[in-house]
């Protein structure tokens, strides 16, 4: 899929997914390095997030997710944005994302490449059963990844 498409796709749900206020207010305590009420993420959850954000929003001629800190901003929002019952919600999304990953890629979703990484994403992005954990926690994630790029300083700015 490629970046047009997959915005195009998002972008309504992605639009909705936070207040623009607290999109703000989390790009302003990452780029500030305030400290966080919490790390809610584990370092393998991290890496789901890091990797999906890589996968969606990659480098190329321009920033990708990455590069603009997307996943500290998805972390801000989960610490202080989700109650306590949408964080624990999420935060198993991200580990049936995770188990899917090894399912159908054969390894831990951050070392995948080419096309294991492509039937990983295939899986999530055009599933057979819509109300699957990992497939309900991706939607949330790449709402969150696609919301996090756009409001960046770095894409708004420069891009």
């Amino acid at each position: 899929m490629d970046r047009r498409a997959l915005l195009r796709a998002t972008a309504a749900a992605a639009a909705l997914t936070l207040l623009p206020g607290a999109a703000e207010a989390a790009w302003t305590r990452v780029l500030a390095h305030t400290a966080r009420a919490g790390t809610p993420l584990a370092p393998a959850r991290r890496a789901t997030v890091e990797a999906i954000a890589d996968a969606l929003l990659p480098r190329t001629d321009t920033p990708g997710a990455l590069d603009v800190g997307v996943p500290d901003w998805i972390e801000v929002i989960v610490a202080e944005q989700l109650d306590a019952a949408q964080r624990d919600t999420f935060l198993a999304q991200l580990d049936a994302i995770a188990a899917l990953a090894v399912e159908r890629g054969g390894a831990p979703l951050p070392t995948l490449r080419g096309e294991a990484l492509a039937r990983v994403m295939d899986a999530l992005d055009a599933p057979a059963d819509r109300t699957l954990p990992a497939v309900r926690g991706y939607a949330r994630l790449k709402g969150l990844v696609i919301h996090g790029y756009f409001t960046s300083r770095i894409v708004q700015q420069e891009v």
